[in-house]
């Protein structure tokens, strides 16, 4: 799995409300039919907390678990990735013609 569609699954699940890892990595095994590795789960939730698509929550921790949110910039860029997947993903459809 590339980084991209890993940070792309944290985002998706995210949307629905604030998470803390094994939470995400859990909501992401239920849409998918598969875990991320820590090293995919952990490297996205850095990368997009960098780029200010997610943060903290506020008050945010189970133990030593942080829950994570996704800002509103995160839900502006998942938005805009859903749109363009949508749009490729009925042009292959259309090219691949009737099943």
């Amino acid at each position: 799995m590339h980084s991209n569609d890993a940070q792309m699954l944290v985002l998706t699940v995210l949307a629905d409300g604030p998470l803390h890892g094994y939470a995400i990595n859990a909501a992401i095994e239920e849409l998918t039919g598969r875990k991320l590795g820590p090293g995919s789960l952990y490297g996205a939730l850095s990368r997009l907390e960098a780029r200010e698509l997610i943060r903290p929550s506020d008050g945010a921790s189970e133990g030593r678990h942080r829950t994570m949110c996704i800002t509103d910039a995160g839900r502006a860029a998942l938005r805009a990735e859903l749109e363009q997947m949508a749009r490729v993903s009925q042009a292959g459809l259309r090219a691949l013609g009737p099943a």
